[in-house]
């Protein structure tokens, strides 16, 4: 009951962003949407800056009978009990623990004991109404044990966004349920001790199992934030550099994008890969790494997604009276469906470039920090190409208030081509949420975009010295 007052809730709200229309461009961004109240949004995917706990909750989800005799996932666990919620408090935490079982076991229901399992790495995205998010990073594995068994989900919750750290967690998750549930507890006590670190910061975590004594375990986060949840080397061994080009062609317009995929954990790390070339823009819309079986109606909204779903249910998926949609297919590394013009969204010279500058998973050469930098940086250099001369269309009045020029940005080009994309940019509600930004402040932020843009503007002056 409590999964389908989810979907229920779900549903409707997609309804109510379709009839919006043209409005959905300066909405608050959505995901799964849960009513929930907290802090208000900000315009990056997940809080970055240390100081926060670690987590908020590790639950435990299992395969359990209901009362109808039928199984379904239930919490069996919770860390850390909260007590003494405020009314508000408490109806959102119960919104929140009610959707989790959903998406810690997307299947479906048809479960069944095993012997044997392969345990999984995954990961989905709950946003509240407000547009805060919250992640669960999830391990799925079969329990120790004799005899056919169902496996369990340990699933830490939280509004930090880390997949490879937290990817190591939950290695240490799970070789100590291996040994006794017991033993997991005081570790996650003393990580939920810990202060997040700062990028690039190591913070180490005192665990003492039985019959290996006290383990420090070092936890290190990247120190390039914008990549800190991202394994774009997922996204490579499955697809070439250009499929890759044409999904960030369809992304960076905002249209409707599905992947397909078997295993949950290629699903969770390619769609987390293929948002993060938007870099330093942000998608806005519907978002759900693993869409759930009972939610496989989502792929008729109207409004731009992307989704991850089980290949398994393609049939399903292509029975569906979808509009305009990028199908694809990761285990073939094919698309099944296209809208047609996709090869035709970015300027020619510059796909070219992006093109020859894509690193392919034959280089050995490379860690996976600096794989992940060589292709986020493909990306970033477009960004810094077509839209770097941003600032110089912002108009300042005496308050400190910027206005943006937008005719003059895209007519600033001297290429066709790119005048004719940033003409269609400039629409999209990423561009929109980063120019108000921009318009808010005459002081940005010196990140890391910013760097390269400063680098850009650099070069260009010494070539016209020179």
């Amino acid at each position: 009951m409590a999964g389908e007052r989810i979907v229920h809730f779900f549903r409707n709200s997609l309804r109510r962003r379709s009839s919006r229309g043209d409005e959905y461009r300066h909405a608050p961004a959505t995901e799964t949407k849960l009513p929930v109240r907290g802090k208000p949004p900000e315009r990056s995917s997940f809080p970055s800056s240390a100081g926060h706990l670690f987590f908020e909750y590790l639950v435990v989800v299992a395969i359990k009978k209901n009362s109808n005799g039928d199984y379904e996932p239930k919490i069996t666990y919770q860390f850390p009990k909260c007590e003494n919620l405020m009314r508000g408090q408490r109806e959102e935490e119960e919104r929140l623990l009610q959707a989790i079982p959903l998406f810690c076991f997307p299947d479906g229901d048809n479960w069944a004991p095993l012997t044997e399992y392969k345990s999984e790495t995954f990961s989905f995205v709950l946003t509240n109404v407000d547009g805060s998010r919250k992640i669960g990073y999830c391990r799925r594995l079969l329990p120790s044990g004799r005899g056919a068994r169902f496996p369990e989900v340990y699933c830490i919750v939280g509004c930090l966004g880390c997949f490879g750290l937290f990817s190591k967690i939950l290695d240490e998750v799970e070789k100590r349920r291996q040994i006794s549930t017991a033993v997991i507890y005081p570790f996650m006590q003393g990580l939920r001790e810990a202060p997040f670190p700062a990028p690039g910061k190591t913070v180490t975590i005192k665990s003492f199992i039985p019959e290996s004594g006290t383990e420090h375990i070092e936890l290190t986060r990247p120190l390039d934030s914008h990549l800190e949840h991202v394994e774009f080397q997922a996204l490579l061994q499955c697809l070439s550099p250009k499929k890759i080009l044409l999904i960030f062609a369809s992304a960076v317009l905002e249209r409707r994008i599905i992947f397909l995929a078997e295993e949950l954990s290629s699903l969770s790390k390619c769609i987390h890969a293929a948002a993060a070339l938007l870099y330093p823009f942000t998608w806005a819309h519907t978002y759900i790494p693993v869409v759930p079986e009972k939610l496989l109606s989502t792929v008729c909204c109207p409004t731009p997604f992307m989704l991850g779903i089980q290949r398994r249910h393609l049939d399903e998926v292509l029975d569906q009276p979808m509009e305009e949609v990028l199908l694809v297919d990761l285990c073939e590394g094919k698309f099944l469906k296209e809208v047609g013009d996709e090869e035709e969204i970015l300027p020619a010279k510059l796909q070219s470039e992006m093109l020859s500058l894509l690193p392919t998973m034959n280089n050995n050469r490379q860690t996976s920090e600096e794989f992940n930098v060589c292709v986020s940086d493909t990306f970033v250099q477009f960004f810094v190409k077509m839209i770097g001369h941003y600032p110089e269309h912002i108009k300042w009045n005496r308050n400190g208030q910027g206005c943006f020029q937008e005719r003059s940005f895209y007519k600033a080009l001297s290429s066709k081509n790119s005048r004719k994309f940033l003409k269609k940019f400039v629409k999209t509600q990423m561009f929109s949420l980063f120019i108000q930004e921009a318009e808010s402040s005459r002081n940005c932020v010196e990140g890391y975009f910013q760097q390269k843009l400063n680098e850009y503007q650099e070069q260009k002056k010494q070539r016209r010295l020179s």
